[in-house]
């Protein structure tokens, strides 16, 4: 008669997701039934997260086979420890309480693939003389908070490609894709929007397709596994026309969080928006796609606003004929002859307001949003300090000049100050002409003889002498001398 009824064990779930991650503490406990009594020798419980691959590749006649393993952690709690003397149990049930505190580190998440797997599991092992161990297993599902810089995760997606047609077509295609963000929770939506010129005379359907690539690898070899989750595709593009296709593309509710912090196993999605073109190679947008946990999805909050991400669509030279949403750039504008990610061809916009925290670094007023032919002013128009003779509410009544400032010999030079910007449709100014006081008095010649007497109120008195009132400067000889 067996003496054991059942040997059971449960866990407590943290969320609603019933998922670990790092530094969070697994509880729970194991229940163990006996019939009768029972001698054990040793109870105890583990706590190991392991990755492995292996996969076999023949060279000719011999099977060659990789395979590696990576341990993160293991951990063992005694629910009975071992003794010089083995333990008796009495029948009946006996409950133990067991607690793991998962170590801090960036750990991979859950992973179950062709070639390989991520696994976190507990395991509970009885141990009992002459007898074989019993044991149990539970895998929990463990997801990585491993996410550098999240708020990056969050900035809308911009890339664009040109196209020149080849022998069966002439002309040339122009394609721009935006991305709403790069992070995103199984069950969520993918919004992508794409914008195509085709001045060639051939049709072409824009498509989109959801990739996750898998890559293996051990002993200096890899092992590669692409597969399409998720594709759609709109009307076809007529030769000579322009069209705006949107693309609503809705994730899985069980899809596999990306994986980049493991050294054997690594899982990475990308969106591709391309144009599918009869007898010719189709030019496409790659754009990085992250999938993250639904318990961390709260995490990302969107508190930046949308610019281009650093590192994200790939395609060719931008040439848009599409005008871009006209907002101020961030403090760092890309070179314009590279992209917005640092890859040649990616539109650097925004179509989304700038936040507060990245205010313009230009003095000026935003720039309109460039048409295609035309260009901006870099720099807007100062109005005069004068006022303008032309503006639409000025009168046309001619206003005289103002009189000349004195100047003195060494004036001071004005501070200059810069004119305010004149409204559109507002009245010109006033000249206002700020003149300089006057200038000090000065005599070039020497002073005059002061006369203080009013000749003409004197009728009584001869006037004075000739000489008296004009002296000779030269003394004149006389005609004795």
């Amino acid at each position: 008669m067996p003496a054991i009824r059942s040997l059971t064990m449960t866990i407590d779930a943290l969320n609603e997701y019933e998922t670990f991650s790092e530094r969070d503490t697994i509880t729970g406990k194991v229940t163990l039934v006996l019939i009768k009594e029972t001698t054990v020798e040793t109870l105890f419980i583990k706590a190991k997260g392991d990755a492995e691959v292996r996969w076999t590749k023949k060279h000719g006649d011999r099977t060659h086979t990789y395979s590696a393993h990576k341990r993160y952690f293991k951990l063992k709690d005694f629910l009975i420890p071992e003794q010089p003397k083995d333990t008796v149990l009495l029948s009946g049930t006996h409950v133990y309480k067991f607690n793991f505190h998962i170590p801090p580190g960036s750990f991979p998440s859950s992973f179950w693939g062709t070639h390989g797997k991520i696994v976190y599991k507990l395991e509970v092992n009885l141990s009992r003389s002459w007898r074989m161990d019993r044991t149990v297993e539970k895998e929990i599902r463990f997801v990585s908070k491993s996410f550098p810089n999240p708020q990056s995760l969050m900035l809308q997606q911009v890339g664009s490609t040109k196209k020149e047609m080849g022998l069966f077509s002439k002309g040339s295609v122009h394609m721009e894709a935006t991305v709403d963000k790069k992070a995103y929770a199984p069950g969520e939506t993918i919004i992508a929007v794409a914008k195509i010129n085709n001045t060639s005379s051939s049709e072409m359907t824009p498509k989109f397709s959801l990739i996750q690539d898998v890559v293996y690898r051990a002993s200096g070899s890899t092992k590669h596994e692409s597969s399409v989750i998720l594709k759609m595709h709109d009307s076809s593009v007529k030769a000579q026309t322009q069209k705006q296709v949107k693309c609503a593309m809705k994730l899985p509710p069980e899809m596999t969080q990306t994986i980049q912090n493991c050294e054997i196993i690594s899982v990475e999605y990308r969106l591709k928006v391309y144009l599918d073109i009869s007898f010719a190679f189709d030019p496409e947008i790659v754009f990085p796609v992250v999938i993250c946990p639904s318990s961390l999805a709260s995490v990302f909050h969107p508190g930046v606003a949308a610019q281009t991400s650093p590192a994200g669509a790939v395609g060719g030279p931008s040439n848009s004929d599409f005008p871009p949403q006209a907002v101020p750039m961030g403090p760092y504008p890309p070179s314009p002859r590279s992209g917005g990610y640092g890859y040649p061809g990616a539109a650097w916009y925004s179509p989304s307001p700038v936040s507060p925290n990245y205010p313009p670094t230009s003095a000026y007023p935003d720039q309109p949003a460039y048409m295609s032919g035309g260009y901006n002013n870099l720099q807007p128009r100062q109005g005069s300090p004068y006022g303008s003779p032309f503006s639409s509410a000025s009168s046309s009544t001619l206003h005289p000049p103002p009189s000349a400032p004195a100047f003195s010999l060494t004036p001071s030079a004005p501070e200059l100050q810069p004119p305010a910007p004149i409204a559109p449709n507002a009245p010109s100014p006033t000249p206002n002409f700020n003149v300089s006081p006057t200038a000090p008095a000065y005599n070039s010649l020497p002073s005059a003889l002061m006369m203080n007497t009013d000749f003409l109120s004197q009728s009584d008195e001869a006037p004075p002498a000739y000489s008296v009132l004009f002296p000779s400067s030269v003394n004149e000889q006389s005609d004795g001398q």
